[in-house]
């Protein structure tokens, strides 16, 4: 994995890398969820490593002692919180009498959202370190007799360097939402059909009967009591639905201390008691807001919707913030003024008779799921393809 311009080296834990070099391969417009104080964080509250399932395995490219390119990477021993589902794959290999697992992971933990999964220093040669990390990946993979190597949501122009060594693309669906310069929640609505401005209204009206307001905390503001208040929001939604939070109090504690700037509260509550919460992680850079969790101690009709899409509408019109990522799959945010988008994971199978059958799978999904989008088209919330003002 060297040869005499670069080495790779595995990370065990990023606290062996400092944040100003590793932040350093960011792009000015990187989402927060690639920083170190985020990935850092994760693993310092045992969110990842040690018995997770999550190995800490990030890639490292330096020239002589200086570091010039970097692959977030995991070693996987399960499939849960990738949002790319491939428990089928994993058990078909396993019919054929081969392990699927540990896999290889280069992803943001829990978090389905798009960016660059193959970091390079500003004045570097991007192609050339792009080859470098990914061929070096497939040699940790072959080296250490995993199954595979998976990418998850890079950004669309990293994309071909993974196809021309080999990689397939995996097309996955998710709904963000659009601001065009609005300068209210009115101005939004009166984009949409009639009746998806109607069922709005009405899902809005519901709750304010019930007598429910909003307090917004910027991370900066938010105390630890809030955070204790969210956790258990956040935790009841797990257990809910006979799970458990991948995330702990401490990882939202210690973010908030770190990112504060990228954090933002939706707290409901009935008088003064709370009685649901939200969380958006935001990025001013590249005017982007991303609603990641939510959850209530109680249940009241339309609650989700009014904490975890419309409230966090509001704030993104009142801040002119351009998109709205709504996270993973979710039909239902189409009514309420989400539109379908078309992002890609990377996937790499060493087993060639296994690689071919993958190979087949995912081009008929790929019919599957244009045509997916096709439907999703034809019902489209908006009054026309074109928004006017």
């Amino acid at each position: 994995m060297s040869d005499e311009h670069f080495h790779l080296e595995i990370i065990e834990k990023l606290s062996e890398v400092s944040a100003a070099d590793w932040n350093a391969l960011l792009s000015p417009d990187a989402s927060p969820f690639l920083r170190h104080e985020f990935l850092s964080t994760l693993e310092e509250a045992a969110c990842v490593g040690s018995k997770t399932g999550w190995q800490i395995a990030h890639l490292a490219l330096y020239r002589s002692k200086k570091l010039i390119g970097a692959m977030p990477l995991y070693l996987k021993l399960h499939s849960y919180g990738e949002f790319v589902f491939d428990w089928s794959w994993a058990q078909a290999y396993e019919q054929q009498g081969m392990q699927y697992y540990p896999k290889a992971l280069s992803a943001v933990p829990f978090t389905p959202v798009q960016g660059s999964r193959i970091l390079f220093a500003p004045l570097e040669n991007k192609s050339q370190v792009q080859e470098q990390l990914i061929a070096g990946l497939k040699t940790l993979v072959l080296q250490n007799k995993l199954s595979s190597a998976h990418i998850l949501f890079p950004l669309g122009e990293q994309t071909q360097a993974m196809v021309d060594q080999g990689f397939m693309l995996r097309d996955s669906v998710q709904f963000h939402w659009h601001n065009h310069q609005f300068v209210n929640f009115e101005q939004f609505l009166s984009t949409l059909t009639m009746k998806r401005r109607k069922n709005i209204r009405q899902e809005r009206e519901k709750v304010n009967r019930e007598g429910i307001t909003f307090r917004h905390i910027p991370g900066q503001s938010a105390t630890d009591q809030d955070w204790e208040f969210f956790y258990q929001c956040y935790a009841n939604t797990y257990m809910e639905h006979h799970s458990s939070p991948y995330l702990n109090q401490d990882f939202f504690k210690l973010l908030c201390s770190r990112m504060p700037e990228n954090l933002h509260l939706i707290l409901a509550q009935r008088g003064t008691s709370p009685i649901a919460a939200s969380l958006l992680f935001v990025d001013a850079t590249s005017s982007t807001a991303y609603g990641r969790y939510w959850g209530a101690l109680e249940h009241i009709p339309c609650l989700h919707f009014e904490t975890a899409y419309y409230q966090a509408i509001e704030y993104c019109i009142e801040q002119k913030i351009e998109t709205f990522e709504g996270g993973a799959q979710g039909e239902h945010k189409m009514a309420r003024g989400f539109l379908p988008t078309t992002i890609q994971s990377a996937h790499f199978i060493v087993d060639p008779q296994f690689s071919k059958a993958v190979k087949h799978f995912l081009e008929r999904e790929q019919l599957g799921i244009g045509a997916y989008v096709d439907e999703l088209g034809e019902h489209s919330p908006m009054k026309s393809d074109k928004v006017q003002i």
